[in-house]
């Protein structure tokens, strides 16, 4: 055992070795960590006699011990903070020698830029933008819009119901935002309604579940079906180009009465006849009509005073036509190879 002399000789000695303690890396923390505290280490010998130390000095040289054994686990925290720190940054530092990684540029989804060609095209006459949820319920999807009870549109083969008695479903058209407008506001209305909707239908390279429509409504003092035709021409000829030609079809909507389908002709062919428009020269692209005045009814508006048209047309149908795209379930595969295409387009 040592006496209380040399223990104090040694708390000295030590105290300079770990003053003068600079090391080089890593490994020599380590060796000196090993050194002062492994279970045999310098402190555990001091320690182990300190049982010889007499009690009236037990305290001064407890102080001392607990004292350098701080000092030690200090020092040790210290550089190794200090080499981590180094591998740290060798790990994170740029290497100027190394070629730049080339970042490919993004590209919008092509119904994004159509939808904005839309939006952009329709607001130069006036009309506006307006969106609203996703989630309806029956008054505002169906009701409001003319639909009988048993019109096949309310059947489960067509809408996704999420409750039934009432009626709650994600909206099978975009028309529910027109509804919800016309309570609100009282006419001159000139709006657009873009967004997302959803039928219960099997996808294929002609339909999906989910899709995209713009439907337009102008309600006004002596609308008439020539204002919507010339609309809806305006829109074909800046959308597909000033040699574009429309017809119309009768057709029947629950919300709409005179209702028509409107043809646009190929801009693929020029309307001579291609595997496109089935060698027609036409393609079909949106439905409308004048507002059905029980709709306007439904909503508060007089119909004796205001009339008003509505049209509706498919996203996915104008850009697949716009870009000559024949499978619609490559608008939501997220496939690169496909978006890059878009590059450039706004």
């Amino acid at each position: 055992m040592l006496d209380v002399r040399e223990i104090e000789d040694k708390i000295n000695l030590y105290i300079g070795e770990i003053e003068d303690f600079s090391p080089e890396s890593l490994d020599e923390v380590e060796q000196f960590r090993n050194r002062f505290l492994a279970k045999k280490g310098l402190l555990a010998e001091l320690f182990e006699n300190f049982k010889s130390v007499p009690p009236e000095k037990k305290k001064e040289f407890g102080a001392k011990l607990n004292a350098l054994k701080n000092s030690v686990e200090n020092v040790i925290e210290i550089y190794k903070k200090k080499f981590e720190k180094k591998e740290e940054d060798r790990d994170t530092e740029i290497d100027l020698t190394r070629p730049a990684n080339h970042l490919q540029p993004g590209a919008r989804h092509p119904l994004s830029i159509i939808r904005n060609q839309i939006i952009e095209i329709f607001s130069r006459i006036g009309f506006t933008v307006a969106e609203d949820r996703e989630i309806e319920d029956d008054w505002h999807n169906f009701t409001a819009l003319n639909f009988p009870e048993e019109h096949p549109a309310r059947d489960m083969q067509d809408t996704f119901f999420i409750e039934k008695n009432p009626d709650i479903a994600l909206r099978t058209h975009t028309s529910s935002v027109q509804i919800r407008v016309m309570e609100k506001t009282q006419p001159p209305i000139r709006m657009i309604f873009p967004g997302r909707v959803f039928r219960n239908e099997v996808i294929s390279a002609r339909a999906h579940c989910i899709f995209h429509q713009v439907e337009g409504l102008y309600v006004d003092k002596d609308v008439s079906f020539a204002d919507l035709k010339q609309t809806l021409l305006f829109f074909a000829r800046e959308m597909f180009g000033d040699q574009s030609r429309i017809r119309l079809r009768p057709s029947y909507f629950p919300f709409t009465e005179p209702s028509g389908e409107m043809d646009v002709s190929c801009n693929i062919c020029g309307g001579v006849g291609c595997n496109i428009c089935k060698y027609t020269g036409w393609v079909e692209i949106l439905g409308c009509g004048m507002v059905d005045p029980n709709v306007l009814e439904n909503c508060k508006i007089d119909s004796n005073i205001y009339t008003g048209f509505a049209f509706g047309m498919g996203i996915e149908r104008i850009t697949m036509l716009k870009y000559q795209i024949k499978d619609l379930r490559l608008f939501f595969e997220n496939d690169l190879r496909f978006l890059r295409q878009f590059r450039g387009s706004y």
